[in-house]
């Protein structure tokens, strides 16, 4: 049996937000909670969404202090600023970071026993609905908008915490490519790698489906076409093509789990705060070589689906194309390749392994893994 949830309504292309408006005239909303963070503010991407607000009356409060790994913390001033303002809606504009704290403010507005944030780890039984949320995501990576996942973290206890809940899914997803110009090329490097590990994880996890199947390998297909072009000049076509490649693996893996890759990043942000996209990047190839003897069969599709010919080659060459393909794009966009770059230490190595293997995401990896696996991984990272 397979389950998809995925949102109500959807809007893609440029200039799509003006459609925000009309959303929120039809379904007779009131007033918004409009949730960003300072950077967004101070570019003026939030102004872009605040000027289609303004134009239509529309009336909102707004909460902008979030961090880049969103905190316990974050999630209770969003929910005390929610009641503040008198909010029956929230409005999401930001990448993962913004779109999960919104998530989180939503399930725990309309279930108040959840309200310590931490017992919603992993799949917390919530009763009710959340508040209605319409995302606009302003990176092209991570697919919040369109996943019925949030990470939070827990400063107290220096670990991310994996929450999965149906209930919570924005209600409309608004992927307008314009949100997302103004991220600077690394960003745009680290949140479309982010995209292409959630593509390759959904397509081999173990709870991979046809019809996650067909949304994962396009995703591939169209970040290998656009990301290179979107990190050089920000250019609409390709930042167009991002925008929907990351909403596309969104779809698939939100429905069907990651791997390893997702566990082994998550305890770097919340350990170093490491950016997620970076994180995953940087460990990618090298758990695709570990995973290959369980799936060889999909890295061919996942090579010619990054541009391989394959022709010729037998199912190994084809997979170790597939990871070479992944690491060629990866250093072409200026990833880091080690953990030694990103200021990580070898004696960190050993509780960052105990920390992923009790990730949510350990279960849907292809190859089962034990303590060691794990350390070995982050060894060859190192």
């Amino acid at each position: 049996m397979a389950r998809y949830i995925l949102n109500e309504t959807s809007y893609f292309g440029v200039g799509c937000r003006e459609e925000l408006a009309n959303e929120v005239k039809a379904r007779g909303y009131k007033k918004a909670l409009l949730v960003s963070d300072k950077v967004l503010a101070e570019c003026g991407v939030l102004g872009k969404v605040k000027e289609v607000l303004n134009k239509a009356e529309i009336a909102y409060g707004e909460f902008t202090d979030i961090k880049q790994n969103p905190t316990i913390k974050n999630c209770k001033d969003g929910l005390e600023a929610f009641n503040k303002v008198g909010a029956d809606f929230i409005i999401a504009v930001g990448g993962g970071s913004v779109i999960d704290t919104a998530k989180a403010v939503a399930i725990v507005k309309n279930n108040p026993e959840f309200a310590d944030i931490r017992s919603l780890e992993g799949v917390a039984p919530t009763h009710s609905k959340c508040v209605p949320i319409i995302a606009l995501p302003t990176t092209c990576g991570t697919a919040a908008e369109v996943t019925i996942n949030y990470v939070i973290t827990d400063e107290e206890n220096n670990r991310k915490m994996v929450c999965v809940d149906p209930k919570d899914i924005p209600l409309v997803a608004i992927v307008d490519a314009e949100l997302m110009v103004s991220m600077p090329p690394k960003l745009i490097a680290s949140t479309g790698m982010d995209a292409l590990t959630h593509a390759i994880e959904g397509y081999i996890t173990n709870g991979a489906h046809t019809i996650s199947d067909m949304f994962e390998i396009k995703s591939i297909e169209l970040i290998a076409k656009h990301l290179r072009g979107a990190v050089a000049d920000r250019n609409m076509e390709d930042m167009d093509g991002m925008s929907i490649a990351q909403y596309v693996a969104g779809m698939g893996f939100s429905n069907v789990g990651l791997g390893i890759v997702h566990s082994m990043a998550h305890p770097l942000g919340a350990v170093f705060d490491v950016p997620h996209g970076v994180a995953n990047a940087l460990l990618l190839p090298i758990v695709m070589e570990f995973n290959m003897s369980a799936c060889i069969e999909k890295y061919g599709d996942i090579a010619r689906a990054m541009g391989v010919d394959t022709i010729g080659m037998t199912k190994e060459e084809a997979a170790r194309a597939a990871v070479e393909a992944v690491r060629k794009l990866s250093k072409d966009i200026s990833i880091p390749q080690t953990l030694r770059e990103i200021s990580i230490k070898r004696e960190d190595l050993p509780r960052l392994a105990k920390d992923a293997l009790a990730d949510v995401c350990t279960g849907g990896n292809p190859k089962d893994v034990v303590l060691e696996d794990i350390l070995g991984l982050y060894e060859v990272a190192y």
